[in-house]
């Protein structure tokens, strides 16, 4: 039987494998931050993580100490700091390799009710970071940009260099990130990659809270037999993207040389509605015995928020060679049997 030939992003981890690098990840305890940490921890690379904990969890840093060896554990060290101080950035990128700067203040609702932590945040806290990579050399500087910067561009799929008009203050802060990204590379010849996220989901992706993202809040109502609840009338669809298809995108833009500021969407390349992904998340739960009779209660739409989202991610796909791994089925078969056994 022929041996299988390993994908490029494979081959990519064997080399780091093989070659540790120093890497920074802001917003660590977060839901992507934990979960780039576990990945870069099982490919023995050591990992500098900050974060003060506003959003993130000190019980995602356990789990991931919980899933790792001791060994791999102790090449991680801890900042407990925010990125809107610039002497904690520049400590935490001094004598880094690369940087992932997933910290921010995420939500589009939560920008609405307040504008001013998500500028503090999202924006100052940025600027601080990019500078402090510039300023220490780094190899790469790679941060996570959004989806909601295509705001009320109605075009599908969203396409890296056709963006609409911001929605919230939120896509108007990513969207200043990119600006920043780009004047750096011009001005200093600092050259970095933003990752424009597409509805990004998957293990330890916070279920509580009136900002909760969708799958997260569903899959624990599911668990409880509880309501759930669709923002309109279930036709709103998404990209839905599992965490590991970020990851990969992040590890392959790490590595990658940019000539100039680069912005790539990452996503699947598909769409979901609401209503499918209600009866995709029941159906998942159904096959592991939890039954969930009730149908979904529907109200207004979400002020801010956009009918149909969807990525073309052929640049993506060209330059980085990131190829998904998972798609949402697959996804969602991971995601709700991670609830089942840690959210119950």
């Amino acid at each position: 039987m022929a041996t299988k030939k390993p994908t490029y992003f494979e081959t990519v981890c064997s080399q780091l494998n093989f070659s540790p690098k120093t890497w920074l990840i802001t917003g660590v305890a977060g839901f992507i931050g934990s979960n780039l940490l576990h990945r870069l921890l099982l490919l023995n690379q050591k990992v500098v993580g900050l974060d003060n904990f506003s959003t993130g969890s000190r019980s995602n840093l356990s789990e991931v100490q919980s899933l790792v060896s001791s060994k791999q554990w102790n090449r991680f060290s801890m900042i407990e700091g925010t990125t809107t101080d610039l002497k904690t950035c520049l400590e935490a990128c001094d004598q880094t390799d690369y940087v992932l700067h997933q910290a921010a203040l995420g939500s589009v609702p939560r920008s609405i009710k307040d504008p001013l932590s998500t500028n503090y945040s999202n924006i100052d806290g940025f600027l601080n970071m990019i500078l402090a990579a510039k300023d220490s050399k780094v190899d790469s500087f790679v941060y996570a940009a959004s989806s909601s910067t295509y705001g009320d561009l109605k075009t599908l799929p969203k396409v890296e260099n056709n963006i609409g008009n911001p929605l919230s203050p939120y896509a108007v802060t990513k969207l200043v990130n990119e600006l920043y990204a780009d004047t750096f590379s011009r001005n200093y010849s600092f050259h970095s990659i933003g990752l424009r996220y597409f509805n990004v989901f998957g293990p330890r992706q916070n279920p509580n809270g009136s900002y909760a993202a969708v799958i997260p809040k569903w899959c624990i109502a599911m668990i409880n037999n509880d309501e759930v609840s669709i923002n309109g009338d279930g036709s709103t669809s998404r990209d839905f993207c599992f965490i590991d298809n970020v990851v990969q995108a992040n590890i392959l833009s790490a590595i990658f040389d940019p000539e100039i500021h680069q912005v790539f969407n990452v996503a699947v390349g598909d769409r979901t509605s609401l209503t499918n992904l209600f009866s995709l998340i029941k159906e998942n739960l159904l096959s592991q015995n939890v039954i969930y009779n009730h149908d979904p209660t529907y109200r207004d739409f979400r002020e801010g928020d956009v009918l149909h989202s969807q990525a073309d991610i052929s640049k993506a796909s060209k330059i980085l060679k990131y190829k998904p791994s998972h798609n949402i089925s697959e996804g969602i078969k991971e995601t709700v049997s991670w609830y089942l056994k840690n959210e119950r």
